[in-house]
């Protein structure tokens, strides 16, 4: 599996689609550990690019600080699973809550 997380000035992007860059975190989800992480500047922002780029970059699913139903449709249509309220941790600490099921998520800032 792998996880993308935006990323802006190294720590969680509240606005995923304001973010400088996207980590991919891949993880054995049985053992619970991550693998591997690589990171990746997306390309110049045009409406659903985003979900298409991650998902031929084999995402599976996103965790975000905030996200518009729109764009999680589209993240969903390319088969990427969408978690949004996700708040300032590190992109590992925020994959291992995940991994342990205890990630907390608030609210979704652009939830409008």
């Amino acid at each position: 599996m792998k996880i993308a997380i935006p990323l802006h000035q190294g720590a969680l992007c509240v606005h995923f689609g304001h973010c400088e860059h996207f980590v991919l975190i891949e993880v054995d989800e049985e053992n619970k550990e991550i693998l591997g992480k690589s990171y990746h500047k997306p390309p110049p922002h045009e409406p659903g690019l985003l979900p298409r780029w991650l998902s031929e970059l084999g995402a599976n699913l996103i965790i975000a600080g905030g996200m518009g139903r729109r764009a999680q449709e589209l993240f969903t249509s390319n088969n990427i699973a969408v978690l949004v309220g996700a708040q300032g941790a590190s992109s590992e600490e925020l994959v291992n809550a995940y991994l342990k099921g205890s990630l907390e998520t608030g609210e979704n800032p652009c939830d409008h």
